[in-house]
């Protein structure tokens, strides 16, 4: 008998040190996002984030053992938020570019979408420097498309707000001519609320990657290059095993991995 209760005291301890061992892997990991790009991110009516990314961003702390945590966060707060150690990872469709790469690291793209203009519905445009020519465009402050903008359609009236969603309201107040921003985000999110029913996508895609880069990646603090091969190793597991699938099925009818070419 007091071997039996020995062997099952032993038995317990071992089960213990396997669990407490397994937990001790597990890596917590913070990640940062937005809360205001649907149907990537957003806050739904009980405050919760949710949206494409944060399901994504689920799937790969799953498939990489990480124990993570959300942190909402302003978008041109964001890459000082990261360098600040606020969080960990920022996973809220940040492009890849050049610019981006002096100050933080990258995985490789688990998105990647076009740009385009959205007007209101009926209006005709030509998009070139000179057909936009003291148009007042819109888009949300320090993003690629503010630079596209900059950049390209220097003769127009560029304004810049904290969120998109704001630039939205004001094109369909009639304060602006045209908003830039990425194309699904605009069709899958702005377009199909009720008060995107004033407004439709217009004019070419822009996909240059001088302007618009790779795709969205993972931005992570410079010189951490074993978080970016985790997350690498993840984005490969779920694309592979089907996990990305079922979750871009959830939110879209083509495979956001690729270009759509809207």
């Amino acid at each position: 008998m007091k071997k039996q209760l020995f062997a099952s005291l032993l038995a317990g301890v071992v089960l213990a040190l396997v669990a407490g061992s397994a937990a001790a892997e597990m890596k917590k990991v913070k990640i940062g996002t937005e809360g205001a790009y649907p149907p990537f991110n957003s806050i739904d009516p009980s405050g919760k984030v949710v949206g494409f990314d944060i399901d994504i961003a689920n799937a790969l702390c799953k498939a990489a053992n990480f124990e993570c945590e959300f942190v909402v966060q302003d978008w041109d707060g964001m890459i000082p938020a990261l360098q600040a150690k606020k969080f960990d990872a920022i996973i809220a469709q940040m492009s890849i570019t050049d610019e981006r790469k002096k100050v933080v690291d990258f995985t490789g793209k688990y998105s990647k979408t076009p740009a385009k203009f959205m007007a209101t519905k009926g209006q005709k445009f030509e998009f070139t420097p000179d057909g936009l020519a003291g148009k007042v465009l819109g888009t949300q402050r320090a993003t690629i498309h503010e630079n596209f903008m900059r950049d390209n359609f220097p003769k127009s009236d560029i304004r810049v707000y904290a969120t998109q969603d704001e630039a939205n309201a004001d094109l369909a107040a009639g304060r602006l001519d045209l908003v830039l921003a990425d194309s699904v985000a605009l069709k899958e999110g702005f377009l199909k609320t009720p008060d995107g029913a004033c407004c439709e996508l217009i004019g070419p895609a822009y996909t240059d990657p001088k302007w618009f880069g790779e795709g969205a990646g993972i931005a992570i603090r410079k010189g951490e290059t074993d978080l970016v091969d985790a997350f690498n190793a993840a984005i490969k597991k779920i694309r592979d095993d089907g996990t990305y699938k079922k979750i871009n099925a959830q939110y879209f009818d083509f495979d956001v991995y690729g270009d759509p070419g809207m």
